[in-house]
């Protein structure tokens, strides 16, 4: 039967992809360090350190989680042979079948493998801190600023991830002018890296009264959240800080205290701040370890910089600097202008379906 070759042929394919996401993942030696992390947990001594016992804890979930998928698309493929094997002894179309409609859940598992082998970045496994700003386009731009922060909420609930908004400064008629947010979860930066960049608004304004297609931009900027980096030193001399009443949008929820903290970074020049937290040292802690991961993220863009003799990634905010654009009139188009990829049902797209274009950009770059 021709189905039934097109079929071996596939899981052949297959095995041979995930053969080498086993390679590259080391399950063996996955298998290993999750034993030495069981054996931590064990010891009651592990949790007078309860920071330490933390890390442990979600070491240990992240690595339980990689070797059950490990192990159940390898049970997977190997059922999906042996049912071939009987279709082909018994000349049974039905069994042909029910594997062919298993192999597409079975393919996109083993595509996810696949591009998780790509996340070797040393800090790839980190949670991600994301600010949107605003560009060129006043009121249109922040709208759009709001629109992009909604995506990637979405993009985070869709995936698991949790968000927490740390700073967010309000447009003046509608929108946001910027937002800094922290996206939690497993792999977050090795993803949303792939995010970081101009994006680009092409529709119609609400906001003209004579209905005029406009241009809008914003910038996001992407960094892994960093907690116990030693290769970074930061001076009490080098920084300035400032607080300051933090307040949310409309005048709504202010405090009555300065709580909220900004962070200057004398020698680069680099500001943060934080005002989610409900006092000014956990906004200060906050905001420290915002400025350290935004250091760290700076010199890896550096190093790349030098190794591959480029300019940076982030652009100046405004036409022909984006990465993507997003067209709602005359016609619908999301297209990544360093991939190529595009898809045409934009509202999907800002519904936080972005997977699809973090793919495209992992497999080409």
């Amino acid at each position: 039967m021709l189905l039934l070759d097109e079929i071996k042929t596939t899981i052949k394919n297959l095995t041979a992809t995930f053969e080498g996401c086993c390679e590259a993942f080391d399950l063996e030696k996955m298998k290993a360090r999750k034993a030495e992390l069981v054996a931590l947990q064990e010891d009651p001594e592990l949790y007078k350190d309860l920071k330490r016992a933390q890390e442990i804890n979600v070491e240990s979930k992240y690595l339980s989680d990689e070797i059950e998928e490990i192990e159940e698309v390898k049970s997977a493929l190997a059922d999906a042979a042996d049912f071939i094997e009987l279709a082909e002894d018994e000349d049974d179309e039905n069994i042909v079948k029910e594997v062919e409609n298993s192999l597409g859940e079975l393919q996109k598992r083993i595509e996810a493998l696949n591009l998780k082998t790509l996340l070797k970045g040393e800090y790839d496994h980190n949670n991600a801190i994301l600010t949107l700003h605003a560009g060129a386009g006043g009121t249109e731009a922040q709208d759009w600023t709001q629109m992009l922060y909604r995506m990637y909420r979405m993009y985070s609930e869709k995936k698991g991830y949790g968000v927490e908004e740390l700073d967010l400064l309000s447009g003046d008629e509608a929108g946001i002018k910027s937002v800094t947010f922290l996206i939690k979860g497993t792999d977050a930066y090795g993803y949303l890296k792939a995010e970081m960049g101009v994006h680009r608004l092409v529709r119609i304004s609400p906001f003209d009264a004579n209905a005029r297609r406009q241009t809008s931009f914003a910038s996001l900027e992407v960094m892994p959240e960093i907690e116990n980096d030693t290769s970074v030193k930061v001076l009490p001399d080098e920084i300035r800080v400032d607080t300051y009443r933090s307040g949310g949008a409309g005048g709504q929820h202010i405090n009555k205290t300065d709580s909220a903290v900004r962070i200057t970074h004398l020698p680069t020049g680099i500001v943060v701040q934080c005002q989610n937290e409900r006092s000014q040292i956990q906004n200060r802690e906050m905001a420290m370890r915002m400025l350290i991961s935004k250091l760290v993220e700076r010199r890896e863009r550096e190093n790349r910089e030098r190794a591959s003799n480029i300019k940076g990634e982030l652009k100046k905010i405004e036409w022909g600097s984006q990465i993507r654009s997003y067209v709602f009139q005359p016609y619908t188009l999301v297209k990544d202008h360093r991939t190529g990829y595009e898809d045409s049902d934009v509202n999907k797209i800002m519904d936080g379906n972005i997977e699809e274009f973090i793919f495209d950009y992992l497999r080409k770059s």
